[in-house]
């Protein structure tokens, strides 16, 4: 019975900026490693940050050095801080839950799926 909830997406305008929110329920344990993926119309599936409560933390390449995932200790709640949003930031957001440590390359796709929210950033 593990459950996702998803929030904070929405349209933004170019430059500005965005915080996602992932709210994990069902774990025994709060050391679960959170990931993100998201996906445009008729784009291919791609990684966006991967983490847990620490180090190490991993980012896709469209949006390193713009995206940040956070996670403290105790809290449910992993949030994904995106900055300086372009029009190719446009899709769905899934957020997605799973054991184990997380897969620097974002091929694994096993874990807890969220519904996914929608980001729009345009004019």
């Amino acid at each position: 019975q593990v459950q996702l909830v998803e929030s904070g997406g929405g349209w933004v305008q170019p430059g500005e900026s965005l915080r996602l929110s992932c709210t994990v329920s069902g774990f025994a344990t709060d050391a679960y490693t959170t990931l993100w993926f998201r996906q445009a119309p008729g784009k291919e599936r791609e990684g966006v940050a991967c983490g847990g409560v620490g180090p190490p933390r991993y980012y896709g390449p469209s949006v390193k050095n713009r995206v940040a995932i956070v996670r403290d200790i105790g809290d449910t709640t992993s949030y994904l801080q995106m900055d300086y949003l372009k029009p190719e930031d446009t899709g769905v957001y899934y957020c997605v839950a799973k054991e184990g440590p997380c897969d620097s390359t974002f091929g694994s796709t096993f874990g807890y799926w969220g519904p996914g929210i929608e980001v729009t950033v345009s004019t």
